[in-house]
């Protein structure tokens, strides 16, 4: 059987109690087709099920919640089961089982948690910060996972004295410090007026990018493997960000 979440915390917790027994359980919070035969249900959140889940599983292992946290962060279609077969392994085994990567599932759930904490250290390097007219900084990016929360304390603290906003375009939320405190909220879209010392440092870094590159020496299989492609649109050096 397919169970379908609303891709809550809660909602992965309630279903995991309800497929744990089913051989054939598939948990997901996306869209997918059903074989021949094939049965499937939405799972409801149910927050005093999941909070008993919550509590026995940490009971096992007190750091797998937070993994869970990673998992579901995870632009992975499949992170659900992922996470499901993880937390079954560990449930099944009643002890932790991070280091047991003979085993598919944990090998599966510690190469999806990977991925997603290699993002956030790659994002500390690749976001591009621009002042607004009104002094506050914005950087727009579209990451694979679900990080933008988990960037904030990196920035807070090498910003301090700085409000900015860090917008996850494709997921349309943003993180935003006012220079004292911090939250995320939906943003769909966002209108920035430059500063004009933004927009000449931002001449002068095309010019300084372009002045220092040579032609004839490109390495592009290189580059790509220093910085993802699907990064370049929101570097100055590469592109004009789209707004």
């Amino acid at each position: 059987m397919i169970y379908f979440t609303d891709g809550s915390r809660n909602g992965f917790l309630t279903a995991f109690v309800r497929a744990f027994r089913d051989e054939d359980a598939y948990i997901t919070s996306r869209q997918k087709q059903l074989a021949l035969g094939q049965e499937s249900a939405f799972v409801e959140a149910d927050d005093a099920l999941a909070a008993r889940a919550e509590a026995r599983l940490s009971a096992i292992d007190r750091r797998c919640l937070s993994e869970l946290d990673l998992l579901l962060r995870s632009g992975a279609d499949n992170r659900e089961q992922i996470a499901f077969r993880y937390f079954k392994k560990i449930a099944q085994d009643r002890r932790p089982v991070r280091n047991l990567f003979s085993d598919d599932a944990v090998l599966a759930a510690s190469e999806c948690m990977r991925r997603v904490t290699f993002e956030i250290h790659r994002l500390h390097g690749f976001i591009r910060f621009m002042e607004s007219a009104s002094g506050a900084l914005y950087a727009p990016f579209s990451p694979d996972n679900d990080v933008c929360d988990l960037l904030l304390p990196h920035f807070r603290a090498r910003l301090p004295h700085f409000a900015f906003v860090l917008h996850d375009v494709s997921r349309k939320k943003a993180a935003i410090y006012d220079g004292k405190n911090s939250f995320v909220a939906p943003l769909d879209r966002a209108e920035v007026l430059l500063s004009a010392d933004e927009q000449a440092w931002q001449a002068l870094w095309k010019r300084y990018y372009a002045s220092v590159n040579i032609p004839s020496r490109e390495r592009l299989k290189q580059m790509r493997g220093y910085m993802p492609v699907r990064y370049w649109k929101f570097l100055p050096e590469k592109n004009a960000p789209e707004l």
